[in-house]
Parts: structure tokens; C-alpha cells; sequence
């Protein structure tokens, strides 16, 4: 038996191996390591999942070559490119055995000690089982790589992996055919050098908490009779019959009260995207896994969703913040960085988040919007991508209305029928464990989203810098449920879009007693709503400014 320290300095990401098979006994021994790693909260959450075929092999090596190709795209010039694509970074179909090593979500559904601060802790124990493989595998002669550019979604449902099961990646196992020169590979071939020593920072002095608190100015009602009867004349006088453009009218003398004017003029539109994860997915509440949040973000970002294309179509500008996703971004992307923590805790056990996050969530939705404002937009829309986040939108509904959570839910991305009542149930149970007060900032602080507070927070500051409010669809409405129970006059300057198929919708505009501009059987979030809305506000601002009156055209009116 080599030393253990030999054994941990000798390891290697394999890339090159023999055609040796891979004896039982070796892999049943490095399992046997792996199953003996840490394991939080002893949930024995790590699983494995072994392949020797041949097909299935080919299936994932096609995965990881379409990624490979975009990896390349990726790169900062074409002669990184050129140096990436020369490297060898995974060897799926040469190597005897591979291996998907996993960890299984779903024994977050009950209570689980050392995951209340972070439920990665489940994800880390499962990193630690696969070094501990590494390690017995170096010990016996044999090794292992890690390939990890792939598409998750694919390669669960290649292996059919249920969703519940999150892999750290496809492994690939054999007897190495070379030791890299004794160092990394990535360091023989001069990609990057490994640092002689380890990066250690000796923390010396406490560091105090900033406290975040969000507080709304005093309530200030505008409403200059004045305006309303010289708007309403100007609206009745134009070359038509009174009331014969119906909900453009009304739009009309909203924008026109909103921006305290005669002749409201829409400047620098914005549309912000919030996106953050959910606790509560942990437990099947979604038909999509929790990965696509993150997927969707880079969707956005490279401008390939519904909202980039609407958003261009109308010279609307996009912004995407990261409110608390549970994925590290990298530093150098046009994202807006307001993660509050890697998605929230489920509130089926525990409080969704702290005071404090709350707190803060608020603040960084006012942080972003005041920015927009800033540049000069005076008008902004919110969205919002969230796996997971009808079933939080829903529980909010149902806890500060009267509805019931049957009413408030449904079928969100577009679960069976089977799953959704699963869904009612675990929210359903949700409720009933709570034992708090009925005080707005308790329930919305054991209840809420990162991304929900943060809209709520933002249209807050919206209204306080007399910014024109576009409110999107079921999950948007809800958080400006949340800003319109902190402060009521916030209505005045709230266009609500759309009403979506979510079923709760319908439900909540009428609660709220406001009237939607389209129908359109649309269900995607986003901000979509939005921006498909957009022009017709636009046309609204345009007859009341540009269509000739009766007296101007020298037309009756009689």
C-alpha cells in the first residue's frame, strides 16, 4: 500500500487509459471508499450508477461533443480555441467502465441535520464520496476522469435518471496509460500552471453585519383633479366617439395621471428579468429540474428566449439579475449579481429565508431599479425565471388573500395531473406546519422567493420614482401583491400586461380589481407579457398625443 499522502500527490484526472478491464473487486472497493466519505446529516444521499455498454457510451460521447463544440465558442480568442480544442478532455468510449456518480434531493423532504444552512451540503457529500473513489482507485493502480461538459438534461434522460437524482458528472474508469509527466495534464500541456501552495487567508479581525433595511417613504397621493378633467377632455375630444378606443382610453388617462402630464412620453423602456431557485423544488413540485434556471439564464444572456426577441422587436432594453440562483456565474458576463444565497431553504420545513435576506431582497430590487432610473427610462417591466417558483407565487397568494391553496394553484411549467396533486398536497402541508403570526414580513419571509421579493422591492422604488409599472403574469402579479399590501397607492402606477393560463390568475387581478390589456393564453414568465404589451401601451401615449381633435381637424363632433 503506497503512503497516503503518495496516493493524494499522485491522483490524476485521467484522460489516457489502457485497454485493461477493470476487475470487480477494484471497483467494488473504491465504491465501498466512496460509500464511507462524509455524508451529511448520514443521509447516505450519494448514488452510483455503473456503465460497461457500448451504445450508451456513444449517446453520451455525442452529449459531450455538442457541448464541447459550444465550450470552444467560449473561449476569449481563436487562439485559445485553437489550444482547446487540441486538449483531451474525456475518454467516454475508451475507457472500460463508466460511472455517474449522483445525489439524491428528495431526502431533503424531511428533515435532514446540516443542510438548514445550505442544502449543497447534500451535493458536497457526494463530491466527497467521488475523491474518496479517486483516492482507492490511485491506490490500486487504476483511475479516473471527471467529464462534466455535457447537457444534465439529456444525459438524465439518456439513463434515465429520475429527476430527483442530480449527477456531479460521467466518470470514466481503467488503468491509466500515462502519469502525465507527474503533474496535472492540463499543466504538461501548458494550459494553465497549478500554484505551488495552497491559497490560505488567516482571518484576524470580526467583521460587523451591515444590517439592510428597506423602508418606504411616507404615503403621498397624487391626484390633481385639474389633470384628470383636461386629460379626460383631450381623450373625448379626439376625432372619434367617446369611449370607442375602450381600454386605450383608460391607458391614456393612467400614463397621463402617472406621469403627471397632458403629453406623457415613454422614455429609455426597461424590462428586468429576476430569476433565483426555490427550496420547495427539492420536493417534485416542477416538471422541469432545477438545472434549467441556470440553463435558461445563459439562454437569456446569449439572447435566445422569447423576452430577447420581444424585447428587440420593441427597443425595449433587458436586463437579467441573479437574485439567488443556485449556480456560480461567472464574473465577467452581463448578469446583474444580486444573489442573496444559492436559492431559498423549503419552506415545507423551515423558513424560505432569513429576516434579513428579506430585507435585503427588498433593497436590492430598489438598488436595481434606481439604476435604470438613473440612465433615464422612466418605465420598467418585470419578469421573472425561477424552477419552482408557481409553487412559492401560489402559498404567497394563498396566505395574504383568503383563497384557498387549491384555488392559487396550478399547473405551473406544465405538470400532469398527477403531480400536481402532489403539488397541492406538499404545499398544502406547507401551511399547515406554519406556526408563525400573520404579520405581512413573517409570512413573506417563511413563504418567498429571492426573485418574488426582489420585484416586490423594486416596484416599490419604481413607484417612488414615479416610474410607469408593467407587471407581467402570475408570478410578477404576486409580488406586486406584496408591494401593493406595503403600500396601496402603488396601483396608480401598475399596467397589468396580461392574464395568464396559470389558473390563480384571473383570480388574483380580480382581487386586486385592475384589468389586464391581453388574453393571449400565455404562460411562460419571463416578462413576455410585457413586452407583447408594450406597443399597444405605446399606441395608447400615441393617439392621446399625435390623433387630431374635433376642433384641431375641423371635424363634428355632433
Amino acid at each position: 500500500m503506497k503512503d497516503l499522502y503518495e496516493i493524494i500527490t499522485s491522483r490524476r484526472d485521467t484522460r489516457h487509459f489502457t485497454t485493461d478491464k477493470v476487475p470487480n473487486e477494484v471497483l467494488e472497493k473504491a465504491i465501498e471508499a466512496g460509500h464511507h466519505a462524509p455524508s451529511v446529516g448520514l443521509t447516505d444521499a450519494t448514488r452510483y450508477y455503473v456503465i460497461e455498454s457500448v451504445s450508451i457510451k456513444k449517446k453520451i460521447k455525442e452529449l459531450f461533443l455538442a457541448y464541447h463544440e459550444k465550450a470552444a465558442n467560449a473561449t476569449d480568442d481563436e487562439a485559445q480555441k485553437e489550444s482547446y480544442l487540441k486538449l483531451k478532455l474525456e475518454a467516454i468510449e475508451e475507457a472500460p467502465i463508466g460511472m455517474v456518480i449522483a445525489y439524491d434531493r428528495s431526502v431533503l423532504d424531511s428533515f435532514t441535520i446540516g443542510t438548514i444552512g445550505s442544502n449543497e451540503a447534500i451535493k458536497f457529500s457526494a463530491v466527497c464520496a467521488a475523491q474518496n473513489i479517486w483516492l482507492s482507485l490511485t491506490e490500486q493502480g487504476y483511475s479516473m476522469g471527471w467529464v462534466s461538459i455535457l447537457n444534465y438534461y439529456d444525459f438524465k434522460s439518456i439513463l434515465n435518471i429520475p429527476e430527483h437524482i442530480e449527477p456531479l458528472g460521467y466518470f470514466c474508469i481503467g488503468k491509466p496509460a500515462t502519469d502525465y509527466g507527474n503533474q496535472p495534464m492540463l499543466q504538461q500541456l501548458h494550459w494553465k500552471e497549478k500554484k505551488t501552495v495552497a491559497n490560505v487567508i488567516k482571518v484576524k479581525e470580526i467583521q460587523e453585519v451591515t444590517k439592510t433595511t428597506f423602508t418606504i417613504e411616507k404615503e403621498t397621493t397624487f391626484k390633481s383633479e385639474d389633470l384628470v378633467q383636461k386629460l379626460q377632455y383631450k381623450i373625448d375630444h379626439k376625432t372619434k366617439p367617446e369611449g370607442a378606443l375602450g381600454l386605450l382610453e383608460k391607458l391614456a388617462l393612467q400614463i397621463g395621471l402617472a406621469f403627471k402630464t397632458e403629453t406623457p412620453q415613454i422614455q429609455n423602456p426597461h424590462i428586468v428579468v429576476f430569476a433565483a431557485d426555490h427550496g420547495i423544488a427539492n420536493h417534485g413540485v416542477s416538471a422541469y429540474p432545477q438545472e434549467v434556471t441556470r440553463q435558461m439564464i445563459t439562454n437569456f444572456l446569449e439572447g435566445g428566449a422569447a423576452i430577447n426577441v420581444f424585447c428587440k422587436q420593441s427597443n425595449i432594453a433587458l436586463e437579467i439579475v441573479d437574485a439567488g440562483v443556485n449556480y456560480d456565474f461567472p464574473t465577467n458576463i452581463n448578469l446583474i449579481n444580486k444573489k442573496v444565497a444559492k436559492g431559498t431553504q423549503s419552506f415545507l420545513q423551515t423558513a424560505a429565508m432569513s429576516y434579513t435576506e428579506m430585507e435585503l431582497c427588498f433593497q436590492n430590487g430598489a438598488t436595481v431599479v434606481n439604476e435604470i432610473h438613473q440612465k433615464g427610462s422612466n418605465c420598467i417591466g418585470f419578469g421573472e425565471m425561477g424552477i419552482g417558483n408557481t409553487s412559492t407565487a401560489s402559498v404567497l397568494m394563498t396566505v395574504l388573500t383568503s383563497f384557498s391553496i387549491e384555488e392559487c394553484v396550478g399547473k405551473g411549467t406544465g405538470v400532469t395531473n398527477e403531480k400536481l396533486e402532489n403539488k397541492i398536497n406538499i404545499l398544502s402541508k406547507a401551511i399547515q406546519n406554519y406556526t408563525g403570526s400573520n404579520e405581512l414580513e413573517e409570512l413573506i419571509a417563511h413563504f418567498g422567493g429571492f426573485e418574488i421579493l426582489q420585484m416586490a422591492g423594486g416596484m416599490l422604488q419604481a413607484y417612488q420614482n414615479n416610474m410607469l409599472i408593467l407587471v407581467d403574469g402570475f408570478i410578477s402579479s404576486v409580488a406586486f401583491l406584496i408591494a401593493y399590501k406595503k403600500k396601496p397607492a402603488i396601483k396608480s402606477n401598475a399596467i397589468f400586461c396580461h392574464c395568464s393560463e396559470e389558473k390563480a390568475h384571473k383570480t388574483l387581478l380580480d382581487y386586486l380589481e385592475v384589468e389586464p390589456i391581453l388574453h393571449l393564453n400565455m404562460r411562460l414568465g419571463e416578462g413576455s407579457g410585457c413586452a407583447v404589451a408594450f406597443p399597444i401601451i405605446q399606441s395608447a401615449i400615441g393617439f392621446l398625443n399625435e390623433m387630431a381633435s374635433f376642433e384641431s381637424s375641423g371635424v363634428s363632433n355632433k
